[in-house]
């Protein structure tokens, strides 16, 4: 299923793949690619038992998605191991990588959906015409329920920071 004009990207609407996730339902599966000295994979198992956070950007080679990144370790930081958190785009794991040791992430795993775009598709986030990832927030309790869903309307904005983090941080307690 798609969504016509569920997003736009400086005005011009594009279409997503997939049905938009739901708070109070399961997270939907994935198989991400993170790069840890070899490539390994990342699936909604890896984050069970704790509060989670995915953060979902178009590619972190942009300014926009650099600054939600660069936001979201910031806020993180105070949290430390009592969360899982992740940035997840379609950019290869090694430029991830870079990105993030340049930019001194280290309380966000940066976690790739470049093989066949499965996160993309399974949790309503791939523009199809772009065959990037939208814009998102979503939080998970530690049961791998939704608790939080945001998908940004304008690719170009930035999200709902405080909602988000808000969220979370009711998890945590």
């Amino acid at each position: 299923m798609s969504r016509s004009g569920a997003v736009t990207f400086k005005g011009n609407p594009l279409t997503l793949a997939g049905e938009a996730v739901q708070v109070g339902k399961p997270a939907p599966d994935f198989k991400l690619a993170f790069y840890d000295g070899g490539l390994k994979e990342v699936t909604p198992a890896d984050f069970k038992g704790k509060p989670t956070i995915i953060s979902v950007v178009p590619s972190l080679d942009t300014p926009v998605c650099q600054v939600q990144t660069k936001r979201f370790n910031e806020e993180l930081g105070k949290l430390g191991d009592k969360i899982n958190a992740a940035t997840v785009s379609v950019d290869l794991p090694f430029a991830m990588n870079r990105f993030c040791g340049a930019e001194n992430i280290k309380n966000l795993k940066s976690l790739s959906d470049y093989k066949d775009r499965n996160f993309g598709k399974n949790w309503g986030m791939l523009i199809e015409e772009l065959q990037l990832l939208a814009r998102g927030t979503f939080v998970l309790d530690k049961d791998g329920t939704v608790v939080y869903a945001e998908q940004v309307k304008e690719v170009a904005e930035e999200p709902k920071y405080d909602a988000s983090l808000a969220a979370l941080q009711k998890l945590v307690g």
